[in-house]
Formats: C-alpha cells, sequence, structure tokens
C-alpha cells in the first residue's frame, strides 16, 4: 500500500479528531455562519449601539480597501472617524479611498501602503506612524492572505505566517505605546470560524514540515491570533482587545482561496457589511467596551473560542511558550 497511505496507530484519534472538528464546525456554519444566521442574529442588534459620532477618533484598519475592511472603512468615515488605510496595493488603496471619500464626504482618510508579509517593513511602518501621529484609538487588524502553495518572503519566513500571525503581532505591540496615550483605546483582531478546528501549535510556525494545506495553516494562524489577543489582554489592561468572526462572508480573498467552498456556499455567503458589522460594533460601541477585554466575539455576541469536545484548549504554558517565541522573532526584525 505504501507508507504515504497507511494511517499508523497512534495518528488514528487525531484523524478521528480532524474529522470530528471539521464536521462539527460545518454543521455549526450552516446553522451561525450564513447569511440567513446574521439576518437572525440582527433583530437582537440594538442599533443605537453604533450610532456614535467620531470625528476627533482615529482609527487604522489593514486591507482596508476590498472585503470586510473596506466596509468597516466605510462604516467609520460615516460617522467621522480619522482613517488610516493600511493596504498593500497602491492603486487599489487609492481607488477605495477615493469610493469613500466620495460617498461619505470625509476627507479624513489616508493610504498607508504597506505589505504585512515583509516583516522589517512593518516594524519601520510602525515606528515612523508613532512618530508623524500623536494617537491612534482603535487599530483593526483586518488584512489576511491564504497561501495555496508554501511560499517564503525576503527573510525567509512562510508568507502565511508572516502576513497574518508576525506582521499582526509586531504591528499592534509596535502601536500599542501610541493607543495607550489615546482615549478609549481598543483592537480588535478578524479571525475566521476556521480557527475553531486547530490546537494551538507553537512548533512548526513555518510550515516546513508535513504537507502543506494552505486553509489549514491560516485556520492555525487564527487561533495563533485568538492567542494573541488573549495575553495582550492580559498585559495591557487599558486597552480593550477582541478578535472576531464574521461568518462566512463573500470576498475576493474567500473567492481566490477556496473557489469550490465559494461556489457551493454562494446564495448563502453574507454581503461584507454583515461581516463588518461585529467589527464595527467592537470598535465603536459602548457595549463592546463594557464587556471583559480578551474575548472572542461573532454577531455582537462574546462566544466561546473553542467547540464542544474538540480538544484544541492549550495549556497556559503552551501558550506562554508560542507569545515568547514570537516576542523573540519579532526583535530580530527590529530596526536599531
Amino acid at each position: 500500500m505504501g507508507a504515504e497511505l497507511t494511517v499508523t496507530a497512534e495518528r488514528i484519534p487525531e484523524v478521528t479528531m480532524s474529522l470530528y472538528r471539521n464536521s462539527a464546525w460545518f454543521l455549526k456554519g450552516l446553522t451561525e455562519f450564513t447569511r440567513s444566521a446574521f439576518l437572525t442574529a440582527a433583530k437582537r442588534f440594538v442599533e443605537k449601539d453604533i450610532d456614535v459620532a467620531l470625528a476627533g477618533r482615529s482609527f487604522m484598519i489593514t486591507g482596508a480597501n476590498s472585503g470586510i475592511g473596506r466596509a468597516t472603512a466605510m462604516a467609520i468615515a460615516k460617522r467621522g472617524g480619522t482613517l488610516h488605510m493600511v493596504c498593500r496595493n497602491k492603486d487599489k488603496a487609492e481607488e477605495a479611498r477615493a469610493d469613500i471619500v466620495k460617498e461619505t464626504g470625509n476627507k479624513e482618510v489616508y493610504v498607508h501602503i504597506l505589505d504585512l508579509s515583509e516583516t522589517r517593513k512593518v516594524w519601520e511602518f510602525a515606528e515612523a506612524f508613532k512618530k508623524k501621529y500623536k494617537a491612534l484609538n482603535v487599530l483593526i487588524n483586518n488584512a489576511g492572505c491564504i497561501m495555496t502553495q508554501r511560499e517564503v518572503n525576503a527573510e525567509g519566513l512562510e508568507k502565511s505566517f508572516a502576513s497574518n500571525v508576525l506582521g499582526v503581532y509586531i504591528l499592534t505591540k509596535a502601536l500599542i505605546p501610541l493607543l495607550e496615550k489615546s482615549a478609549d483605546p481598543r483592537v480588535v483582531s478578524v479571525s475566521s470560524g476556521g480557527m475553531l478546528v486547530q490546537k494551538l501549535r507553537s512548533g512548526n510556525l513555518q510550515s516546513e514540515r508535513g504537507h502543506y494545506d494552505g486553509t489549514m495553516v491560516y485556520a492555525q494562524n487564527k487561533r495563533q491570533q485568538v492567542v494573541m489577543t488573549e495575553q495582550w489582554a492580559k498585559a495591557h489592561t487599558n486597552i480593550h482587545f477582541s478578535v472576531m468572526h464574521p461568518g462566512w462572508v463573500d470576498t475576493p480573498a474567500v473567492a481566490n482561496a477556496m473557489p469550490d467552498f465559494h461556489r457551493s456556499m454562494k446564495e448563502s455567503l453574507r454581503a461584507p457589511e454583515q461581516g463588518a458589522d461585529t467589527v464595527v460594533w467592537l470598535a465603536l460601541s459602548e457595549a463592546a467596551a463594557a464587556g471583559p477585554s480578551g474575548r472572542f466575539f461573532q454577531d455582537r455576541k462574546m462566544v466561546p473560542a473553542h467547540l464542544p469536545l474538540a480538544w484544541t484548549h492549550s495549556s497556559p504554558l503552551e501558550e506562554q511558550k508560542f507569545m515568547s517565541v514570537m516576542e523573540d522573532l519579532s526583535k530580530t526584525f527590529q530596526p536599531h
């Protein structure tokens, strides 16, 4: 049969658990992550929660030129917030900015060009931003990438990890001093329901060993974001941290990275504005800031970050090990 077709005895529980997690996740998705699930959840939303004037408050959104990021940017600009759009593609960013200014009449919209997978440049950008701007009230970590095959960046780091985890870690960590000096500071990270099928890994962060499955690497990255959020909330108690799942959303990223899923679920996928709703709520509302920091949200509600019986919990020791690996790795790219 060949070794590649043989499931060894010690891997049987792992394979069985993966099947269970994936099945439980898909069933949960069909009932909670779809467009119709959003419409049902929206019946309990308090609309005045996000009826907030934002003049004088500044927001940084990564990946702000399309999908959930763009919908979030539009919602914030409409309410008068100062917007810092951090985008990889200059042409798309400028086009999105022009649309946002035209539709909202808000000219306080600034474009910054940065590829989060370029690790040293993330540090350089954050340090330059702190020198130029005196305040940042809210950081929204929205940008993400799903790779179809393993690729490395100029620094030799696997690109999905570099963008979704290390880039987010460095940007957030570097901007914490600026956030701490600002009024009602918040950090909102956009995760994914896929993280529910993943247990935190503190080793093999670069996906060097084993078969490379881009969607599973992305799901692991999103689990890592949840753990980072929980740990930051403990370490920086004067900033409100949260992480959220937008549901299954019809975005260019999903269409490109998961074409079969996108095609089969297209009629049930949420509009970007529906996916962005909880991001906007977490970034703006008093109700969100009144709740505990470091939690996981879906449709304006705090929800568990683990599926029942899925064995995805990690120990405090594993989480501390992961955070210290991230700290050490980030420092190796820090400009001196």
